[in-house]
């Protein structure tokens, strides 16, 4: 397991990885952007206009490494910037709120968009966000779980609010943009058939208070 806590801001920054989040509005991207990057939640947030980017430095294997996480609006008539706030990105969270099955059903659309503009190697988590209302679900944890396994794609459930696994869902994006920058998976060979995909395979995740990833998947999930 990667070395992982607060950077040493005394030296260097090795590696700044771009984060971008992505989903459709009020499902808490900014609230998760707050609780990750400052430890903060509001109770009073409005929509975000625009773009906007936070950064956090954190050791990973004794690197510093800055991850600068973007945030979006999710409405439609802010969808014209999609190319430059994809461009450069090495991960991506998708969420949705538990509570709202629109949002989750929106998924499969805000996925497609997103391999349609990023690098084939983004390192992609699905989040379902708002875990404390679990009275008011509409989203089981197994359709979801479903979803992130047929797509190959990490999975967490997340509670901005109580801050409950924000930390683990950032990190395991982190370890593993970490694990495949540091193979240079990331540089395009199109001589070296299947070589990229090869490398993003078989790997052993393992969060504190998370259940096991089966090796040869990338999905990881919540406990309860």
């Amino acid at each position: 397991m990667s070395n992982l806590h607060g950077g040493d801001f005394s030296n260097k920054i090795d590696y700044v990885f771009k984060i971008v989040l992505i989903g459709d509005s009020a499902v808490g991207k900014s609230q998760l952007l707050a609780r990750f990057a400052r430890n903060e939640f509001s109770l009073d947030s409005r929509s975000t206009i625009g773009v906007e980017f936070q950064a956090r430095t954190l050791m990973i294997d004794h690197k510093n490494v800055k991850a600068q996480i973007w945030d979006t609006a999710g409405q439609e008539r802010y969808r014209a910037v999609t190319s430059a706030y994809y461009r450069g990105a090495v991960g991506a969270m998708l969420v949705y709120d538990i509570t709202k099955r629109q949002s989750f059903d929106h998924v499969a659309r805000w996925l497609e968009e997103l391999r349609g503009h990023a690098d084939k190697n983004i390192v992609i988590m699905i989040v379902g966000n708002k875990s404390d209302l679990e009275s008011h679900r509409s989203v089981t944890t197994e359709d979801a779980k479903d979803f992130a396994q047929r797509e190959n794609l990490f999975f967490m459930e997340t509670s901005a609010l109580e801050a409950t696994n924000v930390e683990p869902a950032f990190l395991t994006v982190l370890t593993e943009i970490y694990r495949v920058v540091s193979k240079k998976s990331l540089v395009a060979n199109e001589a070296e058939s299947g070589g990229n995909e090869a490398l993003l395979k078989g790997t052993k995740i393992v969060v504190p208070g998370q259940e096991p990833v089966p090796a040869g998947s990338k999905f990881s999930c919540c406990g309860s």
